[in-house]
């Protein structure tokens, strides 16, 4: 690393510390005017274990996007996400498959937590209800419960557990393999994630209809479970949930990662490190599952998903690599995929979703019917 790097992450550790005082300060008496708020992120797992995760904010609740949303309108929506102030030290109490857990935030006001689910899950059933509740909080009197404090502070969530019949599970990227972020480019990327809003979202086209086919399988009434992997922050949830249903892309866990000045920011480690380590843990929470990984060029995909195949032999069933990137950057893609032969696991670089889908269903992985529809979806994206 150069000395300059090294300097500047130094210097933004040390910035954001300071940061977080000068916030603690300023802002401590006007966060308490604003409601509690828990976060849930969709829990997943299998019938051996369950992962659970959320977080703990004060901030007042985001509106509704819609296509009609000004430039101000968005704006202000992006602060709201990242103006948050995060709750640590509180207790949550989460209530799943008639038992109650409890669990304490961290410093940044996350919770995280591992359950055994019950022995006699129903077997046609993916998604479970699960309740959040704060333990000896209680809401501030605002206009949100007319001037009421006192008001418990609850949520209900789901989680998705994998079917015993499912053949697959799907990890994907998001940011330029589901929606067009154009991450190499910085610029552009804050224009679209910081003055957009889920309807102003592109899809690349197609990606709906075939993950949709991909999660169905080669038979429609399977249930195969789809992951989405990103290194972009938990603020922007809410908005990867509502991109996620207004394009009909099929419901999964989003797993993210906190928001810092950090070395982990900062270095292409950090973003290599937390995909890779969630990666291991939704293999982990499902032993048996063989997995399908999807993602793009332009960054290390390639590169972490070769890493996975080599530490996880036999359990990778395809990696399909959108293009994105430059020929000089393809090349090194393209040894990546020489490396991933030795293992037997197709590594895919295409120009495009359908060229995926119909490799994929070479291989079974979907039905073979489902591409005209995945065509269609394509014209019906490029014409939007």
């Amino acid at each position: 690393m150069s000395f300059l790097n090294e300097f500047l992450i130094t210097a933004s550790a040390d910035a954001e510390n300071q940061f977080d005082r000068l916030k603690s300060h300023l802002f401590g008496r006007l966060d308490a005017n604003k409601p509690y708020r828990i976060v849930y992120y969709r829990g997943f797992g299998s019938p051996t274990a369950v992962w659970l995760s959320g977080r703990v904010l004060r901030q007042r609740d985001l509106s509704t996007p819609s296509d009609q949303d000004t430039f101000w309108q968005n704006l202000l929506a992006t602060y709201q996400r990242f103006g948050s102030r995060e709750v640590p030290g509180v207790t949550v109490r989460i209530e799943a498959f008639g038992q109650t857990h409890t669990v304490v935030t961290n410093e940044d006001g996350f919770f995280e937590l591992t359950i055994n689910p019950p022995n006699n899950l129903p077997p046609g059933r993916a998604w479970f209800p699960v309740r959040y509740s704060l333990d000896g909080v209680e809401q501030p009197a605002t206009e949100l419960n007319d001037g009421k404090g006192n008001q418990s502070v609850e949520k209900e969530g789901y989680v998705m557990i994998s079917p015993p019949y499912s053949q697959f599970g799907v990890i994907s990227d998001i940011d330029d393999t589901v929606l067009v972020t154009d991450a190499t480019n910085l610029l552009q990327t804050a224009k679209l994630t910081f003055l957009g809003n889920a309807y102003t979202r592109l899809p690349f086209a197609g990606i709906a209809a075939f993950y949709r086919a991909l999660q169905s399988g080669p038979l429609t009434t399977l249930f195969n479970p789809i992951y989405f992997v990103s290194s972009s922050p938990w603020n922007l949830y809410d908005l990867l949930v509502d991109f996620f249903r207004i394009q009909g892309i099929p419901k999964g866990p989003i797993l993210l990662r906190n928001l810092d000045l950090s070395t982990k920011l900062l270095s292409s480690g950090g973003h290599h490190t937390h995909k890779l380590s969630m990666i291991r843990k939704v293999l982990d929470v499902n032993p048996k599952l063989p997995f399908v990984l999807i993602g793009d060029s332009g960054q290390q995909d390639p590169e972490i998903y070769s890493q996975v195949v080599r530490d996880n032999p036999g359990r990778i069933l395809a990696v399909y690599i959108r293009d994105v990137s430059t020929e000089q950057r393809d090349e090194a893609v393209r040894e990546l995929i020489r490396t991933t032969e030795a293992y037997n696991v197709p590594m895919m670089l295409v120009s495009d979703t359908v060229a995926a889908a119909e490799h994929a269903a070479s291989l079974g992985l979907i039905d073979p019917d489902t591409i005209p529809e995945i065509r269609a979806d394509r014209r019906a994206d490029e014409e939007n």
